[in-house]
């Protein structure tokens, strides 16, 4: 029996299935698991099928999150979607389902669930969703080809990415198919509010760009209020260094209210994932995340980068 087959028959087998995701949701993360739902509710519409997490303000557009009670979870089958690490996963009640389902596309370093569904080939876990879906033969909405196509289209830069493959523009393509404004989500993913337009401004300002093509910047969190920019708001900037010419690797240091920085890592050719995971992160090889507990480890992961591209 194939992964795929095994996904389908646990989701026929359970009445009620609520969908977690990680937490400050990016655009991959709400579009496979509100895909998902979506999908299951349209060719199981007799099942409760709850997705659950904070709402991200800055994402309200793509879907806002459902109420879900302690109680839905008595014999449901829970599924999360793209999260590598179970620290990550947004809403702790996701062991108190009957069965755990992971679907990802990151390294597969924490082997949480009772089925992982992992494919680190795979651009986004919005692009194993619609595989799945169309391998399956089950139908699609529109709304759920909009959602996966978003979250496809946010993972992968637009299609900017070396993740983006073949097989994920034939599932883009598939995915077309269906009735939604593909041009409007594009406008919406590559606009962002004039105070995020100055916190780019402030970063091609301040960054500092070492000889080796590494740069960093540090983002406080007096300068962040100066801004009017939250930390989940911040990550609109995430790839701004990397559209310098002489910036191969890069790493954006936000403090957060407890005075621990929040390291997002970006790389054009180096994988800088194991310095990550040197630091309590990990992700993808060009695309990783950390955590810092002072300027001084902010150097040390700067100078690991460094000697990187040494």
């Amino acid at each position: 029996m194939s992964i795929y087959q095994s996904l389908l028959e646990k989701i026929n087998h359970y009445q009620t299935i609520i969908i977690h995701r990680h937490k400050n949701p990016d655009p991959d993360a709400l579009g496979s698991q509100a895909g998902l739902k979506e999908i299951i509710a349209h060719n199981f519409p007799e099942k409760k099928v709850l997705i659950t997490g904070q709402d991200e303000p800055s994402l309200t557009w793509m879907i806002e999150m459902d109420q879900v009670s302690d109680q839905d979870y008595a014999e449901a089958l829970v599924i999360v979607t793209d999260t590598a690490n179970s620290p990550r996963i947004d809403d702790d009640r996701y062991l108190k389902g009957q069965y755990l389902i992971k679907i990802d596309h990151h390294p597969n370093d924490d082997l949480y669930g009772d089925i992982c569904l992992v494919d680190t080939k795979a651009s986004s876990a919005s692009e194993i969703i619609a595989d799945f879906a169309l391998s399956s033969h089950l139908k699609l909405t529109d709304k759920a080809a909009s959602l996966l196509y978003t979250g496809i289209v946010g993972d992968t830069g637009r299609f900017l990415y070396s993740a983006t493959t073949s097989k994920t523009f034939a599932i883009v393509s598939q995915l077309r198919q269906f009735d939604f404004d593909f041009a409007a989500i594009s406008r919406q993913m590559d606009s962002f509010p004039f105070k995020i337009a100055k916190l780019q401004a402030y970063v091609f300002e301040h960054l500092a760009i070492d000889n080796s093509g590494a740069a960093r910047i540090v983002l406080g969190q007096d300068l962040l209020k100066s801004f009017g920019v939250s930390d989940a708001e911040s990550s609109a900037i995430v790839s701004t260094p990397g559209k310098i010419d002489v910036v191969q690797s890069w790493a954006i240091f936000v403090e957060q209210a407890d005075g621990h920085y929040r390291v997002r890592m970006r790389s054009k050719d180096k994988p800088i994932n194991e310095i990550a995971k040197r630091h309590e992160g990990g992700g993808h090889p060009l695309a990783s995340g950390a955590n810092s507990y002072s300027l001084a480890e902010n150097d040390q992961i700067f100078q690991e980068m460094i000697d990187l591209l040494s």
